[in-house]
């Protein structure tokens, strides 16, 4: 952020500073980093590309319904605040409640739908452990006694040794295509440990079946015919705390996908990576469901677990909730009153207001219905990311030689000394040094900016390093020039339509780009003005003209990013497996033909017909495109689907209003292409070439209605396919002329 603002409205070279004081300009380390202060005070957390609207956030309605969504805001707060003084006042309802309660009936709300294996894994003694298999009884039998631990949702808790796993031949066999769930409540000695706490796999039939898996101490499940060209691994963000007790619960909805694989820890969905994705055949095997650890291995040594359960269907989170809270209420109301903690009667308090005191469910409720009219004029809002600033005073540190782990001197906030120094009546925060930015003391802003402008226009600033405006940057062609547009651009409020307009009405703009043999001599890269400005429109640009010249451009404003034509593939081979850009999902409809402003981009994949014609990135700030030319960019305007699509469009366009000659037609596309009609010269050219590929396609009928059936819009089916196809090749050549994609 240092070095992008930096190069965006003060053209200096910060970046050279972040290791050392600037070899060239007066810039010191120290410097840099009180620069970066002003950005280092913000509240925006880590990203995760995969969650979207990442806070801080404004949600903007539209006109229609923001009244009713400040209404809602009010009610929500009232139905908190109700909430919260039920809370202060339940004391006496609870205590009356907590007399008569049973363990029983808290676990028996426990659903019990589909429920295929209970244990509570709780003996405290002996080398069996008591099971409920499809409502019957079953014994699992361990090799050697059991070892037990004081436990959470039980008095006891199995720890578990990889010498001693517990086996039932008949629990656990699923298919690939059945939902089931496994829960339990875990407790880890170490984040080091990974295996399986629960499994049915064959190890040595390359881990056929399923596990409920811990890597590192984070949860997850595998799904396996074959390893790892035939299954699905997904493991949870974030790690589970060490000698902590938490329920985990991994439901799978019987998709054969990695998306049908959720993950509740405490009742909560957790994020989730995606190793792999690709079961397609059966997950069964014939060893026994295993109780500590696979079939031959990966087991756990020194893990407490108890209260293990599977269903036959997937749970969903309020129901993972459910289980958590009811197996530890169970267990805490089982206990004499005399022997509970305050923490436990706190704990069963909370249970109780949130899953059983009536008056509060009734608020709850309210609230529900407050919340999804919020969600669903939420979804059709606006949603504008913002960046907030935290309430202690900014900061940063030097870091020696630029390693962020190694830091230095602590700085605060801070303009660089070679510039016109920060007033003290200015804030010390982003909006402050904003405002520094656009002080007419301030030399470089407006001169920066309006040089940038200017290369847009001309192809080059009056400043050719427009990113650079320090000791090594190259000095104004024309001093006074920028001086002046910089004043004019302050003076005039910033206002960027004023200076455009400025500029395209200038008698500089207006010349001819025509050059003579004197002016190439005196004035060859035209940095004295001496024509006009000639060069190959930017990539955006040339994709939209060919649009808006056929008629296909939609010239809607705003709305969410858009995905056009793309070669099949593009993002997989760059792509993580799980993340939501993996996949490419071409739109349809007029998605596929707004401006390239709207396109969505995918930095480690950028639209392909764009970056082959210089399109940046986007990893790092330009000011300035290079511009190549290379064989690619003239397959992409002969060959890409957009662009065959919009010469068929203007091909469509001409047969229908272009007149009845030949002549008519070409000069209607050359009005649309060149804002000129053609000489008698290109005119011959063009029409010889277009009574050759009319001869083609009339040879070639298939050829045709391939060429004109390119693109999602459908071509006109009154016209003849060849006389068509003819055309859109006549058409497409235009489009490739030198005159058409230069300005």
């Amino acid at each position: 952020r240092t070095e992008t603002t930096a190069t965006v409205w003060l053209g200096l070279t910060f970046g050279c500073a972040v290791c050392h004081d600037h070899k060239y300009d007066p810039i010191s380390q120290k410097e840099f980093y009180s620069l970066a202060a002003f950005f280092n005070n913000t509240t925006q957390g880590a990203l995760d590309g995969n969650i979207k609207d990442t806070p801080p956030i404004v949600v903007v309605p539209p006109v229609e319904d923001r009244p009713r969504w400040n209404e809602l805001g009010t009610l929500a707060e009232k139905a908190a605040a109700r909430l919260a003084e039920r809370r202060r006042a339940a004391q006496k309802d609870f205590d009356a409640w907590l007399t008569s309660a049973k363990a029983e009936e808290l676990r028996g709300r426990i659903s019990a739908e589909k429920l295929h294996l209970s244990a509570a894994l709780d003996e405290g003694e002996g080398r069996q452990w008591k099971a409920q298999l499809d409502g019957e009884p079953r014994t699992i039998e361990l090799a050697a006694d059991g070892t037990w631990k004081p436990g959470h949702a039980a008095a006891y808790a199995a720890e578990l040794k990889a010498e001693n796993p517990g086996r039932l031949a008949e629990a656990g066999d699923f298919e690939g295509d059945e939902a089931f769930t496994v829960s339990a409540w875990v407790n880890l000695p170490s984040t080091s440990i990974s295996a399986a706490l629960v499994a049915r796999m064959d190890d040595g039939k390359e881990f056929r079946g399923w596990d409920l898996w811990i890597e590192g101490g984070k949860p997850g499940m595998h799904l396996i015919h074959r390893w790892e060209n035939d299954a699905i691994k997904v493991v949870a963000q974030q790690p589970l705390k060490p000698n902590t007790w938490h329920h985990v619960a991994i439901a799978y909805d019987g998709s054969r996908k990695a998306a049908g694989v959720k993950i509740f820890v405490d009742g909560k969905q957790q994020n989730t990576r995606t190793a792999v994705d690709k079961l397609k055949n059966t997950i069964r095997s014939e060893v026994p469901l295993t109780i500590g650890g696979r079939d031959r291995g990966s087991r756990f040594d020194g893990a407490l677990l108890g209260d293990l359960r599977i269903w036959r269907r997937a749970l969903s989170e309020q129901e993972a909730g459910a289980v958590a809270a009811d197996t530890r209420a169970g267990y805490l109301a089982s206990l004499p009153a005399e022997k509970r903690t305050e923490a436990q009667r706190n704990e069963l308090f909370t249970y109780w207001i949130e899953r059983i005191d009536p008056l509060s469910a009734e608020i709850r409720q309210e609230q529900a219905k407050l919340a999804a009219e919020q969600d669903a004029i939420r979804r059709r809002s606006t949603i504008a990311h913002i960046t907030q600033e935290r309430k202690e005073p900014a900061k940063a540190f030097v870091l020696i030689r630029g390693e962020y782990d190694k830091r230095g001197e602590e700085v605060a906030p801070n303009t660089p000394a070679c510039l016109p120094p920060m007033p003290d009546d200015l804030p010390r925060n982003r909006l402050g040094f904003a405002q520094w930015l656009l002080r007419p003391e301030n030399p470089l802003t407006a001169r920066v900016t309006v040089n940038r402008f200017w290369q847009e226009l001309f192809g080059q600033g009056l400043v050719a390093t427009a990113g650079d405006f320090g000791t090594t940057g190259e000095m104004p062609t024309h001093p006074e020039l920028l001086d002046w547009l910089a004043v004019e651009f302050r003076e005039s409020g910033w206002d960027v339509k004023h200076l455009f307009r400025l500029m395209f009405l200038s008698a500089t703009y207006r010349q001819s780009a025509a050059a003579t043999e004197a002016k190439r001599s005196v004035d060859p890269q035209n940095r004295l003005l001496s024509r006009g400005p000639r060069f190959r429109m930017d990539a955006e640009m040339i994709r939209d003209h060919a649009l808006a010249a056929s008629g296909l451009l939609v010239p809607k404003i705003g709305g969410p990013s858009v995905k056009p034509y793309q070669p099949p593939g593009v993002w997989e081979a760059v792509a993580m497996i799980g993340s939501n850009t993996r996949d490419y999902q071409q739109d349809k409809g007029e998605s596929l033909y707004r401006r390239s402003l709207y396109t969505f981009w995918k930095r480690a994949a950028p639209p392909a017909s764009l970056e082959i014609f210089n399109a940046p990135s986007r990893e790092v700030c330009t000011v300035r495109r290079e511009r190549t030319n290379t064989p690619l960019q003239a397959l992409v305007t002969l060959n890409d689907t957009q662009f065959v699509e919009a010469a068929r469009h203007l091909a469509q366009r001409l047969l229908h209003e272009g007149g009845g000659d030949t002549d008519g037609r070409i000069q209607f596309a050359a009005l649309r292409l060149l804002a000129r009609p053609l000489t008698e010269e290109e005119l011959a050219i063009v029409r010889r070439s277009a009574a050759e590929l009319l001869k083609h396609y009339r040879a070639a009928p298939d050829d045709a209605r391939r060429l004109i059936a390119e693109g999602e819009s459908r071509a006109d089916e009154t016209l003849d396919p060849a006389e068509l196809a003819a055309w859109t090749m006549v058409v497409n050549q235009l489009m490739n002329l030198d005159e058409v994609l230069c300005k």
